[in-house]
């Protein structure tokens, strides 16, 4: 697995400095550089975009079970995820896996955390390609229809069958199998622990029919990808290549399906700016500029990511397992 992912990232990096020196390093360059505000602009934006992310993820995990937590602990797992998944070679997952782990060390329990996690991660999904398609659907709109806009909409209709069918598999048993071949290889292995996860698939199901709380997430979620489109409008207005909101739309709705596409390249190096570069020809940006708002909306991530992962680190140390914080509390305030 190291190996592919090693792989996956000299590709993705290969074909990223093939892009600057095709296309001008010096002009793409200049032209970050001219985003000047727009970047501070995008660093401080994205905030409203993980304040809903957040949200969606607390409505999701529900009331049912364990203490609720504080919105700010689930803003700050959000951009745990973020960081890890967008600085780290983890193929897009591990920051669900890290920060599952650490949502059940407040208390939810690993099985109701993983729960949560596994839901909200599909919903997230799901909420993209209702967001992608949107874009598409106001693409045709917006331009002529060309081969490259039937190219976007056949991937489109492949992104959703592949959202589908990851939620329907889920409402088929497909995390059942998977917790009952974790549990059998554990058994085997001699590993501790494991039988915390027990009935995590009935709890995903639970999770799902509580309540509207799936369809509030799914809103919430989908208006995070849609402010994306505010986004891009900042950063090209910065950059002098100002454009309206509905192609910042579309823009960021085909920039983050190619993001996601190249989800086995460690930040998806080169596909993104490719997805831009495709996207933005359509409504006649050149490429420099396509690859400029790539770029800046990495350094977003760099922002917001750096300080994420020192969090990270400060999380694991101060967030201890909840059984021990028990025992560390006096018997007045734990009522036994």
């Amino acid at each position: 697995m190291k190996r592919v992912t090693l792989i996956a990232g000299i590709f993705g990096l290969g074909l990223t400095i093939w892009m600057l020196a095709q296309f001008g390093v010096s002009s793409i360059f200049s032209l970050v550089m001219t985003g000047g505000w727009g970047i501070l602009a995008a660093i401080a934006f994205h905030s409203v975009q993980i304040f809903l992310s957040a949200s969606a993820w607390r409505t999701i995990a529900g009331r049912t079970f364990g203490p609720v937590l504080p919105l700010r602990a689930y803003f700050m797992l959000r951009c745990v995820r973020e960081g890890i998944n967008n600085l780290l070679p983890v193929a897009q997952v591990g920051g669900e896996v890290m920060s599952s782990r650490l949502l059940a060390r407040r208390g939810l329990g690993l099985k109701h955390a993983a729960a949560a996690t596994i839901c909200d991660l599909t919903i997230e999904l799901l909420s993209q390609v209702v967001f992608t398609l949107s874009g598409l659907v106001m693409l045709l709109f917006l331009v002529k229809r060309t081969a490259v806009t039937d190219r976007l909409l056949e991937s489109a209709l492949v992104l959703f069958a592949i959202g589908g069918g990851v939620f329907i598999s889920q409402w088929l048993g497909a995390v059942a199998f998977i917790e009952k071949l974790l549990i059998r290889i554990a058994a085997h292995l001699g590993w501790s622990g494991v039988d915390g996860i027990r009935g995590l698939n009935k709890e995903v199901l639970a999770l799902y029919k509580s309540g509207r709380n799936a369809v509030t997430g799914l809103i919430l979620q989908f208006c995070a990808w849609a402010l994306g489109a505010v986004e891009v409008w900042l950063i090209l207005h910065f950059m002098g290549h100002g454009c309206s909101l509905a192609t910042g739309f579309v823009i960021e709705g085909v920039g983050e399906a190619a993001k996601s596409a190249g989800f086995a390249v460690p930040g998806a190096l080169g596909v993104s700016e490719g997805g831009y570069i495709m996207v933005g020809s359509l409504f006649g940006m050149p490429p420099a500029v396509a690859i400029a708002l790539s770029l800046i909306k990495r350094l977003r991530e760099i922002a917001w990511g750096l300080p994420s992962l020192i969090l990270w680190q400060w999380l694991e140390h101060s967030w201890r397992p909840y059984a021990e914080r028990l025992r560390k509390m006096p018997f007045s305030r734990t009522g036994l």
